[in-house]
């Protein structure tokens, strides 16, 4: 039973769509902020190149300056930080089917409400993009111990860059059709629009998921023994403690820790300050900008699948071991963006060799989908839900960091600014990406074994 018409691969289709719906909720703003506010460009950009733009009636306009306008954009990230831990620990425990669903939920029905909120203030819109984001932390780190029962070990790549492309299908999604809603019925059905899709999906999650293949009424016996018989290191019954300190001591498990920061530290930035990037330098209009934008995710997509389908062909046909599969795609993922960022910066004359570096810098990011990403899953099965957790934590503390300071730094030195932004994300990479290749393991630890019994 190692087909694609299997349920595991379709339970990789449903999360696909759940997170594609979660990542269009959280990234619509950082399109919809254009149409938004008065201005995005500085206030004291040369040659008078910065536009004011007018309330229409069915586009509200508010006077929100750079500094609010950065703190709205990575507010979403306060909210996922908080939940990291808690439900890192947790989903390790407790199943995750009306946990996940009810987050999306959650997530979807403040996604309606942030128009409303934009018409009382800033304030109130930072505090429902908060819980948006404690919503989405949730269903963003929860679903990864699904994998610890559904996905056998010479399928992780394809099942798990499956699921993880959502999030690059979201963003192509939004920045494609987003630009059109603004101008034909305005910014704010952009949110009404994702909002009921997520309530629509939630519903669609309590229907056909399950926790455990063992308990799915509808899947053959034949690809529920499949999958038990090939995950020999699967738990069989619940933790009793972290073995918290010899986490502390593993070398390999910073350097997937590291290296997540870098990618989230990337991402983030580049999700977040594309459509500003394109909008203050090319100077395009909102629905040329979304388009422009979308490009990005499009092939950022192509790449994630692709990748997974490598990494398992390398495994199975025993090419690469799996620490030098997951070094190989860490590092097409880490470095490419860093190498297109420098093009963009020195070798761009033009409007299209603009486009392409930007496209390329933000599309390789996903090949690390198979390479740190996965790789708690190679050296702590019984651990994976809370390492992730740990990892975008300290990861969204980057992405929370990096889009604040870009904000800040666009607003204090307008014309240097991109190369500092970019100059600082390239540091960021190249220098966990280095820690990662000397450190990272492709085998069960030590401390991950389950007859350890370590204490908190």
């Amino acid at each position: 039973m190692q087909g694609f018409c299997s349920f595991r691969y379709g339970l990789a289709i449903v999360l696909h769509f759940c997170n594609i719906v979660i990542m269009a909720q959280r990234v619509c703003l950082n399109l919809t902020m254009v149409a938004m506010v008065n201005r995005t460009e500085p206030p004291h950009l040369p040659n008078g190149s910065a536009v004011e733009r007018l309330d229409d009636g069915k586009n509200p306009v508010y006077s929100w300056s750079l500094d609010i306008q950065g703190l709205i954009l990575s507010s979403v990230f306060f909210g996922m930080v908080v939940v990291q831990l808690p439900i890192g620990y947790l989903s390790g425990i407790y199943p995750m089917k009306r946990i996940l669903g009810f987050s999306m939920l959650l997530s979807s029905v403040l996604s309606m409400l942030i128009p409303p909120a934009a018409q009382v203030g800033a304030a109130l819109v930072i505090v429902c993009r908060v819980l948006q984001g404690v919503a989405q932390g949730i269903v963003s780190t929860g679903q990864h111990e699904i994998w610890v029962k559904w996905a056998p070990p010479l399928e992780r790549g394809r099942l798990t860059s499956m699921t993880l492309s959502g999030f690059v299908m979201g963003p192509f999604i939004v920045l494609l059709v987003s630009g059109f809603i603004c101008d034909l019925l305005g910014w704010p059905m952009v949110f009404y629009i994702f909002g009921i899709l997520g309530c629509i999906l939630s519903l669609c999650w309590f229907l056909l998921f399950y926790d455990d293949p063992k308990d799915h009424p509808y899947m053959s016996s034949s690809e529920k023994a499949y999958i038990t018989s090939s995950l020999p290191q699967q738990v069989s019954s619940r933790r009793q403690s972290l073995p918290i300190k010899a986490m502390f001591k593993s070398l390999p498990l910073w350097a997937i820790i590291l290296n997540t920061f870098a990618f989230i530290w990337s991402n983030s930035l580049l999700v977040t300050y594309t459509p500003t990037f394109i909008s203050s330098v090319l100077h395009v209009n909102i629905r040329e900008n979304g388009l422009l934008s979308s490009l990005s995710y499009l092939f950022a997509y192509i790449c994630g699948m692709v990748a997974g389908q490598m990494a398992d062909f390398l495994l199975s046909r025993k090419i690469f071991s799996v620490v030098n599969v997951r070094k190989l795609f860490s590092t097409l993922g880490i470095l490419s963006p860093v190498i297109f960022i420098m093009c963009l910066l020195y070798l761009s004359s033009s409007f299209y060799s603009t486009i392409i570096f930007l496209t390329l810098a933000n599309s390789t990011l996903t090949f690390s989908f198979c390479g740190q990403h996965i790789n708690a899953l190679d050296i702590a099965p019984s651990y994976y839900g809370f390492i992730k957790a740990v990892s975008a934590l300290i990861g969204m503390i980057g992405g929370l960091i990096s889009s604040t300071v870009a904000g800040l730094i666009l607003n204090q030195d307008p014309e240097n600014a991109w190369h500092k932004i970019f100059f600082l994300m390239s540091g960021i990479n190249v220098t966990c990406l280095t820690f990662y290749n000397i450190f990272a393991k492709g085998e069960i630890q030590d401390w991950a074994k389950e007859t350890r019994n370590t204490r908190l």
